[in-house]
């Protein structure tokens, strides 16, 4: 049976600085004795997103991601600095003490009351982690150490944040590494320190989630680089719709060899690329960016229907066939979006595309 997550990230439905001003008081001190109603507003979107999810059909959601990856996680890490040209290491980083991720603890705080509005028989929640490798490029000097100290960081955070209670766990742990692959970095070659180091870092952070119960997963936007198919830690990859990793015959290979899974990407998420989609099909010629941005002049009038622009399930079902066929369905126990939905043009639309994933997924294992 195939089980559908997603990837994170949602529209915003407040202004993104009341959800980081509530973010960052939520567990304060003086926000439990006095209250915030930013802490209250962003803890009410966390679980109103992730009820939302749930009874979207999703299984597995991931925590209803509102801020930025990268600055969430660089948050809980001291030691560092942002500067003019980026970050920088006053000294060696590591995890903040006592502390993770707000939205995590939105949710764990509330499963008992999540539970009773899904109905669900325990809540299961997906957690995506900026990778150090991603994390690390936003320091002007980068090297192998600081991939270590990075992943020790996040393994750090990662304990400090998972839970598995009654009425609710986390499920799976998702390091998120969308730079990798797209650039030559020579701190990456065969048998080089910073490979080994990056290895070791990603194996920490899985070792740190499986302790606490957790499946471990890695997104990629590019698997170009096979460097993934090492951490030994790693259970399962996922790549964007179209990547090679879901055609290539090497990718058999590994799985047989590794004892690895994917999840299928089967849905767009860049709403560019599906606005693309139906002016190809239509047959619309001519200077197609221009174009697209001509339909988003539309929607934000609301002279569009964002909704047409949405893949159907039976294409989304047909695509994770292909998958399933190709590596087997004991090699991919998951399904969902490529990426996160944050970009859309609304909150509404995007719970409309997970509700088509999750009748997608359904699709497939009723045919099969």
């Amino acid at each position: 049976m195939v089980l559908s997550y997603d990837v994170g990230s949602l529209p915003l439905r407040v202004e993104e600085s009341v959800i980081w001003e509530g973010a960052r008081r939520s567990g304060s001190f003086l926000s439990l004795v006095s209250g915030s109603d930013a802490a209250d507003v962003f803890e009410r979107e966390v679980v109103e997103g992730f009820v939302d999810k749930v009874n979207a059909g999703i299984d597995v959601p991931n925590y209803p991601q509102f801020r930025d990856m990268n600055e969430m996680y660089f948050e809980l890490i001291r030691g560092i600095e942002k500067g003019p040209d980026g970050y920088m290491a006053l000294e060696r980083p590591s995890a903040k003490p006592n502390t993770s991720v707000p939205e995590i603890e939105a949710i764990r705080k509330n499963t008992s009351k999540i539970k009773d509005l899904t109905e669900v028989d325990r809540v299961r929640l997906k957690v995506c982690v900026t990778g150090p490798y991603t994390l690390a490029s936003f320091f002007p000097a980068k090297n192998a150490s600081l991939f270590e100290d990075l992943g020790a960081a996040l393994a750090d955070i990662v304990s400090q944040s998972l839970f598995d209670s009654r009425n609710g766990e986390v499920s799976l742990v998702c390091i998120d590494e969308p730079v990798l692959g797209f650039l030559n970095d020579p701190l990456l070659d065969y048998g080089s320190d910073g490979r080994e180091a990056l290895i070791k870092a990603w194996d920490g952070i899985c070792r740190a989630a499986v302790s606490k119960g957790a499946e471990t997963s890695m997104h990629l936007h590019d698997t170009s680089d096979d460097i993934f198919w090492a951490v030994d830690g790693l259970q399962l990859a996922e790549s964007h719709v179209g990547d090679p990793l879901y055609t290539l015959d090497s990718t058999k290979r590994r799985l047989e060899e590794t004892g690895k899974r994917l999840k299928a990407s089967i849905a767009l998420t860049l709403f560019d690329d599906l606005i693309e989609a139906r002016l190809n099909a239509e047959g619309v010629t001519g200077e197609i960016q221009q174009k697209v941005g001509d339909v988003w002049t539309e929607i934000r009038h609301e002279k569009v229907d964002p909704t047409i622009f949405i893949e159907e399930a039976g294409l989304m079902a047909k695509r994770l066939g292909t998958i399933v066929e190709e590596f087997g369905p004991e090699n991919v126990p998951y399904a969902g979006p490529e990426c996160g939905m944050g970009g859309w043009p609304a909150y509404e639309y995007a719970m409309e595309g997970l509700r088509r994933i999750s009748e997608a997924v359904a699709k497939y294992s009723k045919q099969g």
